[in-house]
């Protein structure tokens, strides 16, 4: 019987919070998501989003379960959004599930892009788009006792800008258009890259749900 390759996911960066990884490694932003178009051609609809974006400022990677933009945080939303706004068919229900990260001790300086600018490349084609979504947020501060706070934090900014609707179990549920959602998932990550060594941003986006 062959020996077990066990996995290992960096260490602690010494700061006591866990965070571990190089400070290059700490600067990338990763997101990983999945598009669900409740359709028939439902391959056409996540294929031609995919390629539709302009994805030269973020490295990328799609498989059979989802896709991954990593790099500046500016430039991963910016390609996130894009790949949701070109999936989006009037009167289709479609969901999209994000998983947002940065400082993951088992992250590595490679399999990034890190561009030197801010311009996002796709927004241009974007802003003027609009529809409503609905959404449910998960933040999870990694490695601090005090968790709770940062989470309370970006609840009540979403109170304030008026598109919070209500917690639940787990999650927040909030209710908006496309542009004032990833305009606060740009504050999200932010506000955790400014305050937490390590943090994961789970985001669910709904459109168009037959259900009230």
């Amino acid at each position: 019987m062959s020996e077990k390759q066990y996995v290992t996911y960096g260490q602690s960066c010494g700061c006591g919070c866990g965070c571990g990884g190089t400070e290059a490694s700490r600067a990338i932003t990763g997101c990983r998501f999945s598009i669900s178009p409740m359709c028939d051609d439902f391959i056409n609809v996540i294929l031609g989003a995919i390629g539709k974006v302009d994805t030269s400022k973020v490295w990328k990677m799609t498989d059979s379960l989802s896709t991954v933009y990593r790099g500046r945080q500016i430039h991963v939303e910016d390609a996130v959004k894009a790949c949701f706004v070109h999936a989006y068919r009037e009167g289709v229900h479609m969901t999209m599930e994000a998983t947002f990260s940065k400082g993951c001790p088992g992250d590595t300086d490679a399999d990034c892009l890190m561009a030197e600018d801010n311009v996002p490349v796709n927004e241009a084609a974007m802003k003027d788009i609009h529809f409503p979504v609905a959404c449910k947020i998960s933040l999870y501060p990694m490695g601090i006792p005090n968790y709770m706070e940062y989470i309370a934090a970006v609840v009540n900014h979403a109170i304030d800008l008026g598109i919070y609707e209500a917690s639940s179990h787990y999650c927040t549920i909030l209710r908006c258009d496309v542009q004032d959602l990833f305009s606060y998932i740009h504050y999200v990550n932010e506000y955790c890259g400014k305050n937490l060594s390590h943090y994961i941003f789970e985001v669910t986006l709904s459109v168009n749900s037959p259900t009230a």
